[in-house]
């Protein structure tokens, strides 16, 4: 398995892109991983994250902790459109739903949503912070 941030990245974006509901709102190109405000809006940015290594077993399954934000961006539209791809987001990602390529999700939550005013009210900005439990073999 890649390291668990990436896996868990490649999981949520492939997620993202197999639902009509959200590509409708965002255009497929503008999903991806990056750590800054992008040029194309709207758009939805899996941040680098961080990951908290958790130990191995005697089978050799190694778990981690992994916790990323998605940052939602949205040009012309407000708040409103960044608390609608939001709401989109959380409803299409679970546990199990997630394929973690090489390992498996154990556990998945979104711990926080926030919606930060831009000095620009044209900007709408939203953070979706998760977290996800990671098993995987060596």
């Amino acid at each position: 398995m890649i390291e668990p941030i990436l896996a868990l990245q490649t999981a949520i974006r492939s997620r993202l892109l197999n639902k009509p509901e959200i590509t409708a709102l965002v255009p497929a190109s503008n999903i991806r991983s990056g750590s800054t405000q992008p040029n194309q809006k709207p758009c939805i940015i899996l941040s680098d994250g961080n990951t908290s290594l958790h130990g191995h077993d005697y089978t050799a399954q190694r778990t981690a902790w992994a916790y990323l934000d998605l940052h939602i961006w949205t040009l012309n539209a407000g708040q409103d459109a960044a608390k609608e791809i939001a709401g989109v987001v959380m409803s299409s990602l679970s546990k199990e739903n997630l394929l973690i390529e090489g390992g498996y999700c154990d556990q998945f939550r979104i711990t926080n949503t926030r919606f930060p005013r831009d000095p620009d009210p044209a900007y709408g900005h939203g953070i979706l912070s998760v977290e996800a439990l990671i098993r995987w073999i060596v």
